[in-house]
């Protein structure tokens, strides 16, 4: 991972991110049709999230940076389960998460997902959790190595 430097976003790393996200969300149809593709406004609207909650206290992204290029990004958000049906646990939710692919195996994604968990753990959550997509063969072994359980699988049926 040398040369690169992982950093909480900014508002102007926004336009980046959501190139980014379209490149993540086309990815994850390439590898399996059923899942969504970016609107035509997704990359701006997702731009503008990022930018508008840059101080959210509930709300984290970090940005991994090589040579001025921003080459991947991780977003996460803390979530309380509905404290009148559940016991009180805090915990992190991995929304998303992409590294160019010319990047990946080097160590940033890695990278990324420990501020993340770091950010999380200073805010006292007590775990991290986060989708995968069966079809991401890559992203589940990276998931495995990083040390994440299979807890819930995820189903969907055509209707």
């Amino acid at each position: 991972m040398d040369d690169v430097v992982i950093r909480p976003v900014t508002a102007e790393d926004a336009q980046a991110v959501g190139q980014l996200w379209v490149q993540l969300v086309q990815y994850h149809h390439e590898l399996d049709e059923r899942l969504p593709t970016a609107s035509e406004q997704g990359a701006m609207l997702y731009a503008r999230r990022i930018a508008e909650r840059v101080d959210d206290t509930h709300m984290r992204a970090f940005v991994a940076e090589k040579d001025g290029e921003i080459i991947g990004f991780v977003l996460g958000m803390i979530v309380d389960l509905v404290p009148e049906m559940f016991q009180a646990r805090t915990g992190g939710f991995l929304a998303d998460i992409y590294v160019l692919d010319v990047h990946r195996g080097a160590g940033v994604g890695r990278g990324l997902a420990d501020a993340l968990a770091d950010w999380f753990r200073s805010r006292g959550v007590s775990h991290m959790e986060w989708y995968v997509a069966h079809a991401n063969r890559n992203g589940r072994a990276f998931w495995d190595k990083y040390g994440g359980d299979d807890v819930m699988i995820r189903m969907q049926q055509e209707l």
